[in-house]
């Protein structure tokens, strides 16, 4: 426990990645971020793809500056990224084609077909997963009825973490969280829903058994290591969906009684589990039961998070107004307070576009006074983001029967302050905020776990613990907010 480890973790968000060298001593966690770079998706003939290819050369990229920044003793590599895309590869372990991102409009209509062939309270009392239009059982049934002969050509499906462990080391593996997001995993068993599979047309050869955070994949390939002057270091699978590390990460007291959200284009909000919680209640409210490190169950909801801000900025970018966030921030407190709402998740915010105007039709549709400026249209944003989140707190509450003391926020998303305050606001909940690289800092713990540096889960929280300052938040104009609570609901699906 005193030896220095040190790792390199890339944590792939769903705009951004960056790679960061975690260093512990056996008492403190240093992190050093090496590489930042962009995410761009690429529209080609109408379809919206992942460049996976420029994702790849960013790793390399990390890797190089590692070594060039000193680091030639990192001992392991691991790889997070959003959920449930994936490709598909050939008898030859070729790939087929780019990723499609979950974006992308052809699964439309996709939920409603598998609610007919399946029934989705099959599928919940199955996968235990959240309904999302995007989930990896609606793209494959786009892809039987689209493409059956990819389907057909298929040998491999490897989701993107997997994808990334496979170029760097040869090794095709599926990992269990990463696939927990698919909707195609039997939440009981871990393992694959060979009985959906069946029902659905979807090949099972395609599926390898998920193994487990914490699993060596393999040591880097020998070209890799020679194109980048770096050792044949082990890649693990640490919680390679985002959301799984980022979870690991939240320093939580033992016992204590909390939620977390991880925030960034998403906000995923939820506790953690030793089972799946399918029930009713969790079907009502569309719960989720995703696989987390030691074999946890996050129990969560996806909510749309900072993605309608961020869309909203580059609009603006894309008329010639370069506002920072800090920027749109100042604005939106300048703004009226409790205006207007919109649902986040209603279905007109899921894909690109002009976003400021779908915030004003979705006003104008629904008789709210309609947010002009800059300002207005950001607050609208916020406050509707908070309340959605405070929606989804209340519904965990009747979902266990008790009530949360505390919501531990961690990620990208802590930046905004306004917004973390907005959400202890629309609760009534204390907020905790910290650690802003929550993902980062969770793959790296899962690495050292691997490596035998820290024992487990819950030692792991204890060095974050101390390794983290974090900000806390107390709710503040406790009777408009429940006055706005009220008014926000009527316009929710």
């Amino acid at each position: 426990m005193g030896q220095t480890c040190k790792v390199l973790a890339f944590d792939f968000g769903a705009s951004s990645g960056r790679g960061i060298v975690f260093e512990y001593d056996g008492q403190t966690l240093k992190e050093t971020e090496i590489h930042r770079f962009s995410n761009d998706p690429v529209m080609v003939n109408g379809h919206l793809y992942w460049d996976i290819l420029r994702l790849f050369h960013e790793i390399k990229q990390g890797i190089l500056k590692c070594m060039s920044g000193g680091h030639h003793d990192i001992e392991a590599i691991g790889i997070d990224t959003w959920g449930v895309d994936f490709a598909l590869f050939d008898e030859h372990g070729t790939m087929m084609e780019n990723p499609f991102h979950y974006r992308d409009t052809r699964t439309q209509s996709m939920m409603e077909l598998a609610d007919q062939k399946f029934g989705n309270s099959y599928l919940f009392e199955k996968t235990g997963i959240q309904f999302n239009f995007f989930n990896t059982l609606y793209q494959l049934m786009a892809l039987t009825e689209q493409n059956p002969e990819a389907l057909q050509r298929a040998k491999r499906l490897l989701f993107i973490p997997d994808i990334f462990n496979y170029f760097l080391t040869g090794e095709m593996k599926n990992e269990y969280t990463i696939a927990s997001t698919s909707q195609l995993l039997d939440a009981h068993s871990r393992r694959w829903c060979t009985e959906l599979l069946d029902k659905a047309n979807i090949p099972a050869h395609l599926f390898e058994t998920p193994v487990l955070p914490g699993t060596v994949i393999g040591n880097l390939r020998s070209d890799i290591c020679e194109e980048l002057g770096c050792p044949a270091v082990p890649v693990v699978a640490v919680g390679s969906h985002d959301t799984a590390s980022a979870v690991a990460s939240v320093p939580a007291e033992e016992g204590e009684n909390y939620v977390y959200i991880s925030t960034g284009t998403w906000a995923l909000l939820g506790a953690e589990l030793d089972s799946p919680l399918i029930n009713q209640t969790a079907f009502a409210h569309n719960f989720t039961n995703e696989g987390g490190v030691e074999e946890k169950i996050r129990f969560l909801k996806n909510i749309m998070g900072l993605w309608i801000i961020q869309e909203s900025r580059r609009q603006w970018q894309r008329e010639g107004k370069d506002y920072s966030f800090a920027d749109l921030e100042q604005k939106a407190r300048a703004s009226r307070p409790l205006a207007s709402f919109i649902d986040p998740d209603h279905d007109s915010f899921a894909t690109p576009g002009n976003m400021p105007e779908k915030i004003r039709r979705f006003c104008r549709e629904t008789n709210q006074p309609v947010p002009e400026t800059e300002g207005e249209v950001i607050r609208t944003a916020a406050e509707s983001l908070a309340l959605k989140c405070a929606h989804a707190v209340f519904g965990l509450e009747e979902v266990f029967g008790k009530s949360i003391d505390v919501i531990h926020m961690v990620g990208g998303g802590i930046k905004d302050t306004m917004v973390c305050q907005f959400i202890a606001n629309a609760s009534g909940k204390r907020v905790v905020a910290g650690p802003v690289e929550a993902t980062g800092t969770g793959n790296a713990i899962v690495q050292m776990m691997a490596l035998g540096k820290i024992p487990n889960l819950a030692s792991a929280r204890k060095v974050v613990q101390n390794a983290t300052p974090t900000k806390e938040y107390l709710p503040q104009d406790a009777s408009l907010w429940q006055q706005a609570y009220q008014r926000f609901t009527s316009y929710l699906d």
